[in-house]
């Protein structure tokens, strides 16, 4: 959820350059089952043009058409959408639609959270009501404090409220520069992921080698710095080096990510996880739970696309707390 904020407020910026106005789009509320859940947004220009989405592709034309009068007025509204009889989705979707300025203190303050990776609060005051309101909005909480996305809303005590948490960007560090952590990148990056791409201090590739990485990293196992890594993070060892792939996995130890995998045959694993205890007999059990090798899940992947997905797959996987089945098998509601 995080990356499509950030997608927005980088769009928002752009089309501020241009001279557009921008008006933003929240799912505050459902009835019901839909394609995607309350707390999604889009961005609609002045031009026409829309960021993001919030089904799959029926919501938002009407969304558009209903954004027309905002763009006159200034003023936020609410609209319903019914998707019983025209998406399948047996649904009611209610969308907070809003004038999106955010001032220069906002902007500020977004740039901190997501260098410091910081989670922050998205509070949105709507109504059932299918009308113009000065006292519906957003309003996001930075650190404490609430900064409006447009302008300060009106007091109503008889609105409704939806808060959503966005926790920090999700991060993948990829340890190796060769053919196949250059598709992973692609792949998480697609995904929305933060990619950073850590190379030996031998490597002759740059950053611009690895499309959609953010920061790309040439040092050795010793000299990482490696104080981001949090409960967002995944990590993934594919040095194809044995010995630079067990000092990398030396030096993270004592850091809890949310996955960490190593690419390789399970005879290296096993190799590789005997010499590491030797070396650090007293590691966390938690890390070594945390260890998948090797990684991916079984899709019968050959090629270095499809590795790729597989362990973009098993990473989802894990950090979303789900046992990998085909969905037909699943019974009941396919998100919860």
């Amino acid at each position: 959820m995080t990356h499509e904020f950030k997608t927005i407020v980088e769009s928002y910026l752009s089309a501020k350059n241009q001279g557009l106005k921008a008006v933003l789009a929240t799912v505050v509320d459902l009835e019901g089952s839909s394609y995607r859940k309350p707390g999604v947004r889009m961005l609609i220009l002045e031009s026409g043009n829309m960021i993001g989405a919030v089904s799959g592709g029926c919501v938002e034309k009407d969304i558009l058409r209903q954004s027309e009068s905002i763009f006159k007025s200034g003023t936020a509204k609410m609209m319903t959408y019914d998707g019983r009889y025209r998406l399948g989705c047996e649904g009611i979707l209610y969308i907070l639609i809003e004038p999106f300025h955010p001032d220069a203190k906002f902007l500020e303050q977004f740039q901190k959270v997501l260098k410091h990776r910081k989670s922050f609060q998205v509070t949105c005051f709507f109504t059932r009501v299918l009308a113009e309101s000065n006292a519906i909005g957003s309003v996001v909480n930075f650190n404490g404090e609430n900064y409006p996305v447009s302008k300060k809303i009106e007091e109503n005590n008889q609105g409704l409220v939806f808060k959503q948490t966005l926790k920090p960007c999700f991060k993948l560090m990829i340890f190796g520069a060769e053919h196949d952590a250059v598709q992973l990148c692609k792949l998480a990056h697609y995904n929305g992921w933060e990619v950073t791409v850590i190379s030996g201090p031998l490597e002759s590739k740059t950053l611009s080698d690895f499309p959609g990485a953010s920061a790309f990293f040439s040092v050795s196992p010793d000299a990482l710095e490696l104080q981001s890594i949090d409960d967002q993070t995944a990590m993934v060892l594919m040095t194809h080096n044995f010995s630079n792939d067990l000092k990398y996995l030396i030096e993270l130890k004592d850091k809890k990510p949310a996955y960490l995998g190593m690419l390789g045959p399970s005879k290296r694993r096993e190799k590789i996880l005997s010499q590491f205890l030797e070396y650090c007999p007293e590691v966390d059990d938690a890390l070594m739970d945390s260890i998948y090798a090797p990684a991916g899940l079984n899709l019968g992947s050959e090629t270095p696309q499809e590795i790729a997905i597989s362990i973009v797959s098993e990473i989802l996987s894990v950090i979303r707390s789900q046992v990998p089945m085909s969905l037909k098998e699943k019974s009941g509601r396919i998100h919860i």
